[in-house]
């Protein structure tokens, strides 16, 4: 990228010259307020905060007052920031904001995380001088996660860009005008947007505000914070969690410039309360109920090793390390990594793919800038919504070719959008059931996962006549691959979506197909696989049988134990199967952070730290290992890591597992070379910046000397923490953090969340230091591209396709309070064809049954389902774990 010299009040800087003046002062370290400028959202100039003057050279005095987010960076360009005309009008762009702002903060929930209190003490704006009515506005209820105060709005206009412009939501807009705008919904109502979140961190005044942090509120600079990795699903986005009085307060974004960017899901922001919920297990039992002691019931589990074979269920949403302690204490031949047969299978042929190529990996921001996606098989929205997101970027490339075209740059967004109106990038989605991408998809094809497969055969056969044609298609849809084809093979950067979702190993194998047709033809495809959970990758590049494999271990050998990990056996097989399993074990211990089945039947239950509790590493859909490091140490409970639960019954047993993560890190490295990589995801306990640790707590962290003076006036030694170079303290080093440590985002002037271009390389680009996390995946680039023989069989009669929610399916989020009044009740989908042949309607109980298991559910019609299929919810309560193509039969109808 070209440079141009900008002179900037006596100093000299070079910048890229296809940026604006505001970001490139900002790159450069240089503060300059701004409202409606976001670094995701581009310019509008609608704010007029960043004013500087433009001097013609260096002996002009006057010059003219520009807008720097409107103003492209050109060569010897000569500015002023410090010039009283610009200083002047930024001061009293403030003043005019700020004469309706009701200068609420000590009771706003941003106070001290507000950007608005920035920019204020940043222009110098410190008396009011008006004195008359303010203009007010009645504040709607906008749902379980957001709070809404409208008397606080500047009107920036950043809310509804990124809620409607960027994130495609359709409930929220600006209505009135001049000076009585107001920014809500026609009617008082919870927010559609799955992405709504985001508003608390987009909007720079306290309008938006996370309300389920302010119903148990702490201030910014009390919160201890540390770096934490999302659990909800296998995109491994990057949070930063905050702790008070023992309790998880809010979760917030934490920027990955690869990943999650400046935005994450509802799931990810909303999904830690389970973590503060009084039932969960917090300290060690006996089945009879007996409460032991930690030491007691380390001693019972140690126990069962000297009485005879012990077998291990591990966990895809347990840490790379919990895992790996788990399969050296019963053994490599004892331990079974907590999925079905069917699943596992898929989640090993998606590695495969990813390993053997020939399509390079794509992260998130690769799937924003991909001119070209086919999504085959996978209701991203649900399975991994932060793709899904970035593949509604993906759609405006053809805007930016068309602005570059027109010579508009990149980042004049309001003029690209009304340049390009309607114009978007091919993004085609095949899937059995409709998804919330289709409002935006070029075409969509909707139809059994066999003849999905089908449709993909036959976009291999366009790219490539040596592979053979897909036999049983119809004119229409050999029209719609030939399309799809030729969109693929015209883009420069083409993109394919899969994954695991719709249970079809034909599916996966039909885009590795399509990916090695295009690298045939000379194109350089890209691959984005999604998998069932945070660590499914991971756990796959660790093997170990599966839950069937266990099964048929436990029936036809004798054992004396079986201990599971962090897993709920019902989500991957059926109540009677896992009672059936259950049966045949002498004794179950369970280590585990919630209660499930299988505590509930537990003869010794180990309570396990959440991830707020706990450090780990864990492996995301693109095979990147990342950590996640502790927010807090549980007080007056058994609550601990998986891990060391472990280490101790190990030690117990005579076997030394070591007694800190590093240790186990690297073990696990050694045992298992795919995972080699995973000692490089962070730097390890030793690592000190001038011999101090990293705080966890801000410089201004108060009651730290009380926080315990009712139970003692001594004030007692923090955490001790021996497992990373983070301290449960207020005291140590805060500059040139690793990206992977940063526990907060802070910077002096800048305490909102746009504090994270003080971290960044260049804003929108990589941490400094890069990015955190480390690829362990890669596509052989000596591997000879080599089809899949996908297996595309039609089964006969009704048979199950899984249906998946984004609140409600995964397991851990769904316990919260706030995303349970998210989750839809449990139902069966059908097609209008198949419910009038069995003579249902909408809402009518039915009873069905499939691989032996009865259900009865009310009947959702959904005309997109193929005739053939019947839709389960994954993960809802009342819906049994029956794999996907399970043959499914109808009972009747219950009264």
């Amino acid at each position: 990228m070209s440079k141009v010299t900008l002179h900037v009040d006596g100093r000299t800087i070079e910048v890229p010259a296809a940026t604006n003046l505001l970001q490139a002062l900002l790159e450069k370290g240089i503060d300059l307020p701004y409202f409606c400028w976001h670094p995701a959202l581009g310019s509008v100039g609608a704010c007029r905060q960043c004013a500087v003057q433009q001097l013609k050279d260096e002996n002009d005095k006057n010059g003219r007052v520009v807008m720097a987010c409107m103003t492209p960076c050109a060569d010897n360009l000569h500015l002023s920031l410090d010039h009283p005309e610009a200083a002047e009008m930024r001061k009293a762009v403030v003043e005019f904001l700020m004469t309706n702002h009701p200068h609420d903060c000590p009771v706003c929930e941003e106070g001290g995380h507000c950007h608005l209190q920035d920019m204020t003490v940043m222009t110098g704006h410190n008396y009011r001088r008006y004195n008359f009515a303010k203009r007010t506005h009645r504040n709607q209820d906008l749902g379980p996660f957001i709070g809404h105060e409208m008397n606080r709005c500047i009107s920036c206009y950043r809310c509804v860009r990124y809620y409607r412009d960027y994130a495609g939501g359709k409930d929220l807009d600006a209505f009135g005008s001049a000076s009585n705008v107001y920014f809500g919904r026609a009617s008082d109502g919870a927010l559609e947007s799955e992405f709504s979140g985001n508003l608390v961190e987009v909007c720079p005044t306290g309008v938006f505000t996370d309300k389920p942090y302010g119903e148990s509120y702490t201030r910014k600079w009390d919160l201890q914070q540390s770096p934490s990795i999302c659990g909800s699903c296998s995109i491994g986005c990057n949070l930063t969690v905050g702790e008070r009085y023992g309790s998880v307060k809010r979760i917030e974004n934490r920027y990955h410039g690869e990943i999650n960017g400046y935005f994450i899901c509802d799931r990810g922001r909303y999904g830690y309360q389970f973590t503060n919920d009084a039932a969960r297990p917090r300290r060690a039992r006996a089945k009879n109920g007996e409460v032991l002691t930690a030491d007691a019931a380390v001693a019972r589990a140690a126990a069962l090793f000297k009485s005879g074979r012990v077998l291990g269920i591990g966990s895809p949403r347990a840490s790379l390390e919990a895992n790996h302690a788990l399969r050296e204490l019963v053994g490599a031949g004892n331990f079974f990594r907590g999925e079905s047969k069917s699943c596992g299978e898929l989640n090993t042929l998606g590695v495969e793919i990813l390993s053997k190529g020939p399509a390079r990996i794509a992260s998130i921001h690769d799937a924003e800038t991909a001119d070209a996606v086919l999504v085959l098989g996978e209701d991203v929205l649900n399975t991994g919504a932060r793709l899904a997101l970035a593949l509604r970027q993906s759609v405006r490339q053809e805007a930016f070719k068309m602005a570059a075209h027109a010579n508009i740059p990149l980042w004049q967004d309001s003029s690209i959008r009304i340049l390009a109106q309607d114009a978007k990038s091919p993004l085609y989605i095949a899937t059995p059931a409709a998804t919330g991408l289709d409002e935006i998809a070029t075409r969509t094809f909707r139809d059994t996962p066999a003849r999905i497969a089908a449709l993909a055969q036959q976009i291999v056969h366009m790219l490539d006549s040596t592979a053979a044609p897909a036999a049983g298609l119809g004119e229409a849809d050999t029209g719609l691959a030939r399309e799809i084809a030729e969109a693929l093979k015209q883009a420069e950067r083409p993109l394919i979506v899969s994954g695991t979702g719709c249970g079809s190993a034909a599916v996966m194998q039909a885009a590795a197909n399509v990916c090695t047709a295009l690298a045939k033809a000379g194109k350089t495809p890209q691959i984005s696989l999604v998998f069932p959970d945070s660590n499914s990758v991971g756990t796959t590049l660790m093997g170990g049988g599966t839950l069937d494999d266990l099964v048929h271990t436990v029936q036809s050998s004798k054992l004396e134990a079986v201990i599971v990990l962090e897993n709920d056996l019902l989500r991957h097989m059926t109540r009677q199967a896992a009672d059936n399993l259950l049966a045949l074990v002498p004794h179950l211990t369970v280590i585990d952070c919630v209660a499930t089945s299988a505590t509930e039947q537990a003869n010794l239950l180990l309570p396990a730290g959440s991830f707020a509790e706990s450090d780990g590493t864990l492996v995301n859909n693109e095979g990147r290992a990342q950590r996640y490091f502790q927010t807090l140490v549980p007080k007056d409970c058994d609550i601990q890591e998986s891990w060391r639960w472990i280490q101790q019954i190990a030690r117990a047993c005579g076997r030394d597992f070591g007694d800190d993560l590093d240790a186990l890190t690297a073990a696990c490295a050694a045992a298992h070379p795919k995972l080699a990589g995973i000692v490089n995801a962070a730097p390890n306990a030793k690592f000190r910046i001038s011999g101090l640790k990293i705080p966890r707590q801000s410089h201004r962290y108060s009651g730290r000397t009380a926080m315990d003076a009712k139970a003692d006036v001594h004030e007692p030694r923090p955490p001790q923490d021996r497992d990373t170079p983070l301290a449960f303290s207020m005291e140590g080093a805060r500059n040139n953090l690793p990206a992977a440590e940063i526990p907060i985002f802070w910077a002096p002037r800048w305490n909102s969340p746009q504090s994270v271009t003080r971290f960044q390389q260049e804003i929108n680009g990589p941490l400094k230091g890069g990015d955190p996390g480390v690829r362990l995946l890669a596509p052989d680039a000596n591997a000879r591209p080599a089809y899949h023989a996908a297996a595309m069989t039609e089964n006969p009669g009704l048979c199950v396709t899984p249906l998946h929610h984004l609140f409600g399916s995964e397991a851990l989020s769904a316990r919260g309070a706030a995303l349970q009044t998210k989750i839809p009740a449990a139902y069966v989908g059908l097609s209008p064809a198949t419910a009038q042949k069995l003579k249902l309607s909408e809402g009518i109980k039915a009873e069905f049954e499939a691989a032996g298991v009865s259900m009865i559910l009310p009947v959702r019609l959904k005309p997109e389902l193929a005739d053939s299929l019947v839709g389960l919810p994954v993960g809802l309560k009342g819906v049994p774990a029956i794999a996907p193509g399970t043959a499914l039969k109808f009972i009747g109808i219950v009264a």
